[in-house]
């Protein structure tokens, strides 16, 4: 790995000048350049330039629908050995037969399955967004679960995927029966799932830096450029947020798999930098991969597991509503529409929720779900404003290598 790194930096060194028209350029001029082109690219927003931006994100969603229509043409006999595959569960799927029963069951595991994998996979990738879906989607289901173990004294809910709402068995258990572990059991296929998916979200990086340091050619990609100028100017390094990445990239590099576990087995928003760091010093997939499944799918999942079975357990949110309502003066007003919510839970639970709170007057609940809205909805002008920013890239790339041939 050492003399990967020494020949990256003979490279680099060697890439430091660009010939242009027999004239070589000034690296600094290249640099302030493309510092100017991603500050235009970053003002695409739909809030600055509607208009710009919408039509350069539908041109980006014909640019990519082209690209794959010529790749899907150029792998014709993958796609008619899919098509044939897909014909073939469709009429296994419709036709009667004593397989229905595992048809059903099958199905109802992969729809389980794909659904948190994919929420995994788009917290990771986040499209540019850094969406965490952990927060808005698995916290609030294992806290619900969690709710609802210690009001029913038994996790024999309907297996996964739930209904609509969580109901309480017929046949409660005993106080004092729910303990950590039944719970974590209740959660683990769904966690699991979303670990797995954020694994596999972290595999572009990877592959990007290593099919880059293969070739010999710069990507196009911002994060791979940064983490070259990490490189080149280590040693003059200042700022935390640089040591930072620093001090992930030589954990990844001297230390190999158990550096790669160390720091995908916690909450690190620098991951994507681990990712990057080992495709480029060509660490081998199964070392990274492996590392990244273990320390998210089974490590980091059960950290963040006992946090929110822990944080939710009863007697913590009892003591929370209780402290809520010590704070002196607006503590009593604070406290009411927390106890009010927790009681329309309960009531849910047990099937009473018509006899209960009416839905939708306890204003804890209406501002959840406006946020869980709100959080969607960025989400989706993110994705808007990423895809125009990637085709006025594909823009600022063609004039340059129009001026390079001229």
């Amino acid at each position: 790995m050492a003399e990967n790194g020494k020949s990256c930096d003979q490279r680099r060194v060697a890439m430091n000048k660009e010939h242009h028209n027999g004239n070589f350029t000034d690296p600094s001029s290249v640099n302030e350049k493309k510092r100017r082109e991603r500050e235009e690219r970053q003002n695409i927003v739909l809030w600055r330039q509607p208009l710009i931006t919408l039509q350069y994100f539908s041109l980006e969603i014909l640019v990519i629908l082209k690209e794959w229509t010529s790749k899907l043409w150029h792998r014709q006999s993958i796609v008619v050995s899919f098509l044939l595959l897909l014909a073939v569960l469709i009429a296994t799927y419709y036709v009667e037969g004593v397989h229905q029963q595992y048809v059903q069951r099958i199905e109802k595991q992969f729809l389980l399955y794909a659904y948190w994998i994919g929420l995994g996979i788009l917290s990771s990738v986040g499209l540019g967004t850094g969406l965490h879906t952990f927060l808005l989607y698995l916290g609030p289901h294992i806290a619900s679960v969690t709710l609802a173990a210690y009001e029913c004294n038994s996790v024999n809910f309907p297996e996964p995927p739930y209904p609509d709402q969580i109901i309480c068995p017929d046949e409660e258990g005993t106080e004092g029966t729910i303990s950590l572990w039944s719970i974590i059991s209740k959660v683990r296929i769904e966690a699991c799932m979303w670990g797995i998916g954020t694994a596999i979200g972290e595999l572009p990086p990877y592959f990007m830096a290593r099919a880059a340091r293969l070739s010999g050619a710069e990507p196009d990609d911002e994060e791979y450029q940064e983490f070259e100028e990490m490189l080149e100017h280590a040693e003059s390094a200042q700022d935390f947020a640089s040591r930072a990445k620093l001090a992930v990239q030589k954990l990844v590099q001297k230390v190999g798999f158990f550096g790669i576990l160390a720091c995908a087995s916690i909450p690190n928003p620098l991951f994507d930098l681990a990712g990057i760091t080992c495709g480029h010093f060509l660490v081998p997939f199964w070392t990274f991969f492996g590392a990244t499944l273990i320390g998210k799918a089974i490590i980091k999942m059960h950290i963040q597991k006992i946090f929110v079975i822990i944080t939710f357990s009863k007697h913590i949110v009892e003591q929370m509503v209780a402290f809520i309502g010590a704070v002196p003066g607006i503590g009593p007003s604070l406290q009411k529409p927390f106890q009010e919510y927790l009681e329309a839970q309960r009531q849910k639970l047990h099937h009473k929720s018509e006899m209960g709170t009416p839905q939708g007057e306890n204003w804890l609940s209406w501002m959840f779900e406006k946020l869980v809205v709100v959080m969607v909805c960025y989400f989706i002008l993110s994705i808007i404003n990423s895809m125009a920013q990637s085709y006025a890239k594909r823009i600022q790339q063609r004039l340059n290598s129009e001026e390079k041939t001229k």
